[in-house]
């Protein structure tokens, strides 16, 4: 685990003042480039049914990866909406997924 036990960021949902509300997600981290931002990547699979096939898909969501929890590449993280953070970011990660083989 790469989770510390205290942080001072202001946008972290447990150590700061941000509230996390309505869906909650889960996916597989693929960038980790920036900091306190990590890059998430859902599969979605889809039913089309006027042509009777199923499309695949990912969609990628950029979230909030606070210092206390230190989300790295490839990990599998949970994640919670948010207000805006920026422009891009409006979720954040609230921990690390204990399933391996997802």
């Amino acid at each position: 685990m790469h989770m510390a036990d205290r942080c001072d960021d202001k946008k972290c949902f447990r150590h700061g003042g941000l509230k996390v509300r309505g869906e909650m997600l889960h996916g597989k981290v693929v960038s980790a480039k920036s900091k306190h931002t990590v890059v998430v990547e859902r599969d979605q699979t889809r039913y089309f049914s006027k042509y009777r096939k199923w499309a695949r898909g990912t969609s990628r969501i950029s979230a909030h990866n606070p210092p206390c929890i230190n989300a790295k590449l490839g990990d599998l993280v949970n994640l919670a909406e948010t207000r805006k953070l920026s422009k891009t970011k409006a979720w954040t990660v609230v921990g690390l997924s204990a399933e391996g083989d997802k």
